[in-house]
């Protein structure tokens, strides 16, 4: 009986640590800061959850204060979770968010029309391999986040690209200048401000933004004062006062 057990604890043990050498979270992690984002604690807790809402899900982290550090997407058989979680450790993240769905396998339905198909091709007489199952395949995804430091004003935002139209043959740009906020982060200046997603940054202080590259340096040379932010919502144009935070 020893000696079974021995054998059973040391058959899990190779099965994790084959389940570690082919951490397929890690082979397919592609980073998206390009800052070296990790987590402000030298050893963080790293939190792991599974969802099924990705859209809502970042734009809830981002007003939370995080930003996502990377992410991994990949189609396989029964993959653990427990593996994200793991390179959610090793690259020193704060939360891995999952999300787990069916992949490329057929269908019962598509599977019923080719086995029919087949039997049709061969007389009436189906393919045996056409009626085994297959293995059953997941899309996985798995984004990696890291909690900011507390931010000077307190939005993430999009640059607007101009749009080209046609009209009467003849081709025209429509400007669309500003910044388009896509999170307010909660109690952050911006958000005391009255600043939401979706508004548009059109200058902070005496500073034009007409690229995304305008707003780090403009909030870095105010920050500790309180300026004006001029912006526009639905179509019309409004001022708001901000106190910047200063570091």
């Amino acid at each position: 009986m020893q000696i079974k057990l021995a054998s059973l604890v040391f058959l899990i043990a190779i099965s994790a640590n084959a389940w570690a050498d082919e951490n397929l979270y890690a082979q397919n992690y592609k980073a998206q800061n390009t800052s070296n984002l990790v987590s402000l604690e030298a050893n963080p807790d790293t939190k792991i959850y599974v969802s099924n809402h990705k859209d809502e899900d970042n734009i809830s982290m981002l007003e939370k204060g995080y930003d996502m550090m990377g992410s991994s997407g990949f189609e396989a058989g029964n993959v653990p979770a427990e593996l994200a979680l793991q390179h959610g450790r090793a690259i020193k993240a704060d939360t891995v968010l999952v999300y787990t769905k069916h992949g490329s396998a057929k269908t019962a339905a598509s599977r019923i029309s080719a086995i029919k198909e087949s039997a049709k091709k061969n007389g009436g007489e189906a393919d045996p391999n056409d009626l085994q199952d297959e293995p059953t395949k997941y899309k996985y995804f798995a984004s990696y986040w890291a909690k900011l430091p507390t931010p000077l004003l307190g939005v993430h935002i999009i640059k607007l690209i101009p749009k080209t139209v046609d009209e009467d043959v003849k081709k025209a740009t429509v400007a669309n200048n500003g910044l388009k906020v896509l999170a307010v982060i909660k109690d952050s200046p911006a958000d005391k401000a009255g600043l939401v997603r979706g508004d548009v940054l059109h200058k902070v202080g005496a500073i034009a933004l007409n690229k995304a590259e305008d707003l780090s340096p403009a909030v870095r040379q105010l920050q500790g004062q309180t300026v004006p932010i001029e912006y526009e919502r639905d179509g019309a144009k409004a001022i708001t006062t901000v106190k910047i935070n200063q570091r």
